[in-house]
């Protein structure tokens, strides 16, 4: 057996002179596996350095990294030891195996909208479920916390407020998106769909408080549920000014008082509510039943962001309280503007009764009819006419009808 002296150099001789020309095999794997052991140490100590190429020599077979396409990619992966990155973006293999192999260390995966090829890739290697990949890649799904034997699987709904100029009926105010996350002992698989709740900064926060860190995988698990929280306060925020524009306009006593505009930020608000309530079992679940793989410290942080959710699912529900109010007041101002309307046209409906009737008595054509012949009966006609309209008009305006 032949080997490469420069690739592993002899303990007795660094430089390899003077090395016997016959090695004996199991010196060699005794040898090889020191060496590879003294780099992985020496990596491990030293922050923000890349430790692809550590062993790759004699690696056991695995399966191939995630394949590059245009509508999935990874975002990040790298290790966390005791608090800090120890790894720039590495494999998704070699980040678990080199997580695995420190006692305090986790792996970080970021993906988004990946295939279902790439997601069943990072699932091999992982361990995790085929129903929850499956829930990952297709999407769709509503906020909800399933264990497994060896990871939990939680899905949240993002939300965003869309800027717009003016409220209309086809204005979008809220759009959403998801994050799955798959969490084990030792890494965090985070999947995103839509283009917001990007976590770049996210973890760049993260990575700035150690502290944090050191509680490993529960740390990040809590970090995406505070943001995704904090995210739909300051949308309900936005949403007030919105809210508040529609109630004025209820009483502005326009002509044609519009409901659509009511109807779309309520069912805006539907998308929204669909996105906070149900997340409140999940994050119940964390506190209450305390899983296997969330650290009971961390308890209280959770409790904090449910408070959190639970102020944004009251404001919710005063809003759509409230915007069925101002809907109800809308239709009631509708049904006032008709009354006012029939009520004019039945004014001057009567009016315009009193000449008609004359008119029609008048024009009967009978040869016997009283002041027929007399030179001032249409002069009178007349006058009865105009007088009897002006005192109904009088009487209509007094009443408020005209």
């Amino acid at each position: 057996m032949t080997r490469d002296d420069s690739t592993v150099p002899s303990p007795a001789d660094p430089n390899g002179p003077g090395r016997p020309e016959a090695d004996h095999p199991v010196l060699d794997a005794l040898e090889h596996a020191s060496a590879n052991a003294h780099r992985l140490a020496g990596a491990l100590s030293r922050p923000a350095v890349s430790l692809v190429r550590v062993g790759r020599k004699r690696r056991r077979p695995r399966s191939a990294p995630i394949p590059a396409a245009p509508d999935g990619r990874v975002m990040a992966c790298g290790v966390y030891s005791h608090g800090r990155r120890v790894t720039m973006d590495v494999d998704h293999c070699d980040a678990l195996r080199l997580a695995r192999s420190e006692r305090a260390a986790f792996a970080w995966l970021g993906l988004f909208e990946p295939t279902y090829e790439q997601l069943a890739a990072v699932a091999d290697e992982y361990g995790l479920d085929k129903l929850a990949v499956e829930d990952a890649v297709t999407g769709g799904q509503r906020p909800k916390l399933e264990q497994y034997e060896n990871h939990l699987f939680m899905v949240l709904k993002t939300a965003t407020y869309v800027a717009h100029q003016e409220l209309s009926a086809t204005s979008e105010v809220i759009t959403t998106g998801e994050i799955m996350i798959f969490l084990g002992e030792d890494f965090v698989v985070t999947v995103r769909h839509g283009n917001h709740g990007e976590m770049t900064r996210l973890r760049g926060q993260l990575e700035a408080a150690p502290e944090m860190l050191r509680h490993g995988p529960t740390a990040v698990l809590h970090a995406i549920c505070d943001r995704v929280v904090d995210d739909y306060v300051d949308t309900v925020e936005k949403i007030q000014a919105d809210v508040d524009q529609i109630e004025a306009g209820v009483f502005r006593r326009e002509r044609n008082p519009a409901t659509e505009t009511t109807y779309q930020m309520k069912r805006e608000l539907l998308e929204l509510k669909h996105a906070v309530q149900p997340l409140a079992g999940p994050l119940r679940t964390l506190i209450s039943d305390s899983p296997r793989l969330v650290e009971p410290a961390m308890r209280r942080y959770f409790r904090d962001v449910a408070d959190h959710l639970e102020q944004v699912s009251e404001r919710i529900g005063h809003f759509d309280e409230l915007l069925s109010s101002v809907l109800q007041a809308t239709l009631t101002q509708l049904a006032i503007t008709q009354n006012e309307d029939m009520r004019r046209i039945s004014a001057w409906v009567a009016i315009a009764a009193v000449p008609t009737a004359l008119a029609g008595i008048y024009g009967m054509n009978f040869d016997h009819m009283p002041e027929l012949r007399q030179t001032w009966g249409y002069p009178a006609v007349l006058t009865v006419m105009v007088t009897a309209c002006g005192c109904l008009y009088r009487a209509f305006k007094r009443n408020g009808w005209l």
